[in-house]
């Protein structure tokens, strides 16, 4: 059985042969992903197996914030009426297309959704929100109880009470 380790981006990290299928997601792992974690721009995490250092999926995390009205108003009721919620941006999810149908954007997307409530024992966030690289990918989001913004529909949304409620490790 394979041992599955996600860990942030590092030098040792072996990116060059990552293809997930989407230009964009694959570009920014290759060019960009190691000038935002400088830059503090984005938090990067890479799935690798334990027993190797070539990069097979990965995410991104960065502070954020929505605007109260771009929200469901059952999503915003009981929170306080500030003009702007705290959240935590997924930014992007990929999986290497050596592995697509194995089940691991699932797992990667639990590991980020972990990861989101750890941070949010230090700081203050109510949702999780992500930027979905295109109607193809909503309905992957949407299984894992992700809803639209009002007037984004590649944006979704999760309450991070929801994800507690999980029990993710």
């Amino acid at each position: 059985m394979t041992e599955w380790l996600v860990e942030p981006l590092g030098a040792d990290h072996v990116r060059d042969g990552f293809a997930c299928g989407d230009a964009a997601l694959d570009h920014y792992l290759l060019a960009l992903a190691g000038q935002d974690v400088r830059r503090g721009v984005a938090g990067v995490y890479v799935m690798r197996q334990a027993d190797s250092p070539e990069v097979m999926g990965y995410y991104t995390l960065s502070a954020y914030a929505l605007e109260r009205g771009e929200l469901p108003e059952d999503a915003v009721r009981r929170l306080p009426p500030h003009p702007r919620l705290p959240a935590l941006l997924l930014g992007r999810l990929a999986v290497d297309q050596r592995l697509h149908g194995a089940g691991l954007g699932g797992w990667l997307l639990a590991d980020a959704l972990g990861r989101c409530l750890g941070v949010c024992e230090r700081i203050g966030a109510v949702f999780v929100v992500v930027h979905a690289a295109g109607d193809a990918v909503v309905p992957f989001y949407q299984r894992h109880g992700f809803e639209p913004l009002l007037d984004h529909p590649l944006h979704l949304f999760l309450p991070l009470a929801i994800v507690r409620k999980l029990g993710l490790p």
